[in-house]
């Protein structure tokens, strides 16, 4: 294994375990929180951490075996088990993404009407064509016979071994593709950018009333009024900041794979193997970045952590507290020998 190698697995290594936290913590939060879990949106985190898990637990081991063994890491029943579970988890966790999105478009754009218009079964349904959508196409692979292990990505997925079928498989991936990473990538562009126009327009209101605040206030101190500025200019730029990381993760961690797919198939330039690694891991990386981009980073979520926290260190001291009450009374039951 050489040094590529060497760095494509410890990458994965780490992947692995920043996934395993980051998820483990956002389920904990959302059993601890009875607030979260009765919001709309706590369903799209539930399905999109469990599906990241899931990846975690199943697709990323077998594929940091692949890389180090440089082969096939299972058998050929599991490995197309885990390219079933790949591909559904791929498009799954995508269509979970836009339908955050869609949430928050409600939300901001529909305020009023928020609550009529997403309501936790309104949410549940919205999973449940998420799952349909996403297997529809593991299905079709695999009665079709275009799952398995493909070298190129050291990783159990969509592949095809038989020549005659090249351009049917193409079809195939290039639909797979478009109905999942294209549609969500729309989706997400228009709902964020009527999010950002709405949020745009609010600062401008605010904007206005602060102006004419400082005008009317001419003893105002200096630094006040810098500060008023400042915290004008980041209100401004908070919006932006938070829909940028949306669209941009989403980005950087799918498109690599995806055009690098599609190129594969479309182009006869050959593709090293490393870059096809890299790819992949870069696809995976999104289930380590989702819990921070879409929960954890949240207020009501940092709330859950904390309280998690104390009551965990509160059950050490109070464990430390009786153990030594114990030792104490132990010691008082104890009488001393007589001479």
């Amino acid at each position: 294994m050489n040094s590529w190698d060497a760095g494509l697995a410890g990458l994965l290594v780490g992947t692995i375990g920043v996934s395993l936290l980051s998820n483990g913590l956002v389920l904990l939060c959302l059993l601890h929180s009875a607030d979260i879990r009765r919001q709309a949106p706590a369903l799209f985190t539930l399905n999109l951490t469990c599906g990241n898990l899931l990846c975690t637990v199943v697709n990323m081991p077998l594929t940091l075996a692949g890389v180090v063994a440089q082969r096939q890491p299972a058998g050929d029943r599991l490995c197309r088990l885990a390219a079933f579970l790949d591909t559904f988890l791929a498009a799954n966790s995508m269509l979970s993404m836009a339908a955050l999105s869609i949430d928050r478009w409600v939300a901001v754009v529909f305020p009023l009407s928020y609550r009529a218009k997403m309501r936790l079964r309104d949410a549940a349904f919205m999973v449940a064509y998420t799952w349909l959508h996403a297997l529809t196409f593991p299905a079709t692979a695999l009665a079709l016979s275009w799952l398995g292990f493909h070298q190129l990505y050291a990783s159990c997925t969509l592949c095809s071994r038989r020549p005659e079928e090249r351009l049917r498989f193409a079809v195939f991936t290039s639909a797979f593709h478009a109905l999942s990473f294209l549609l969500s990538f729309i989706v997400l562009c228009f709902t964020y950018l009527k999010v950002l126009k709405v949020a745009r327009f609010h600062c401008k209101r605010i904007d206005v009333i602060t102006m004419q605040t400082l005008v009317l206030l001419v003893d105002i101190h200096p630094s006040v009024r810098e500060r008023c500025l400042e915290e004008q200019k980041r209100r401004r730029q908070r919006a932006t900041k938070k829909i940028s990381t949306f669209i941009g993760t989403f980005l950087v961690c799918f498109a690599p794979y995806v055009i690098t797919r599609l190129v594969e198939l479309f182009s006869t330039a050959p593709i090293g193997s490393h870059w096809g690694v890299l790819s992949k891991c870069l696809a995976y990386s999104k289930a380590a970045s989702d819990p921070f981009v879409y929960s954890l980073l949240r207020h009501q979520y940092r709330r859950s952590c904390k309280e998690l926290l104390n009551r965990i260190f509160n059950r050490r001291s109070i464990r430390s507290r009786s153990v030594g009450l114990t030792g104490d009374s132990h010691s008082h039951n104890i009488l001393p020998v007589s001479e």
